[in-house]
């Protein structure tokens, strides 16, 4: 017992010590887990977007037997754009995004040029693939900006910003909605 009352402020100290070594893995473990929720919804985002550019090199194919100049005009379009991953930033899906606006907008003045392709089955076909992916996009973006909302609120919530700043965490940007994205485009 005597032991015990000479070395109280030794004990003391170590339990702390232990609690807040814990508590650091704990949170930083909780970064870890946060970051890579993020990361996964990016891939989710990407993968979407690369259905939605297949869906539309399908509707290029389709195009090239009514009119080949101008179906060499969308794929330089499409050559343009970046293979997407879970890394990616929101500055660069959005360049992808202003991509394939310009192609599916070429794509559609193209189609009224040409009533045959317009009411083909294929042309039809895809216009709905196209606007498929285009909903599951904004729906995995909304996901995105979900777990980054998530993700930020951990990194800036004291005391768990401690150990975000030491490990270097940063917080992650959101989509943001602009006028081309607040409605629901009309492939029709």
């Amino acid at each position: 017992m005597n032991f015990f009352m000479n070395n109280i402020g030794f004990i003391l100290f170590t339990l702390l010590i232990v609690v807040l070594v814990f508590w650091a893995m704990s949170t930083y473990n909780q970064l870890i887990s946060a970051r890579e929720f993020v990361r996964n919804s990016m891939g989710q985002i990407a993968a979407q977007l690369e259905s939605r550019w297949d869906a539309l090199q399908n509707m290029i194919e389709g195009t090239k037997q009514y009119a080949e100049y101008e179906a060499k005009t969308l794929e330089s379009i499409t050559e343009q754009r970046t293979a997407l991953g879970q890394n990616a930033a929101v500055a660069e899906v959005n360049k992808d995004d202003e991509l394939f606006g310009q192609a599916m907008g070429r794509l559609l003045a193209i189609a009224e040029s040409y009533p045959d392709l317009k009411a083909s089955q294929v042309y039809q076909e895809t216009l709905k693939n196209v606007d498929r992916y285009e909903q599951q996009v904004r729906q995995s973006r909304m996901i995105y900006n979900d777990t980054v909302t998530k993700y930020n609120r951990i990194i800036q919530s004291v005391p768990s910003n401690i150990i975000a700043s030491l490990f270097r965490f940063t917080t992650e940007a959101y989509f943001e909605n602009t006028t081309s994205k607040t409605d629901m485009p009309s492939w029709s």
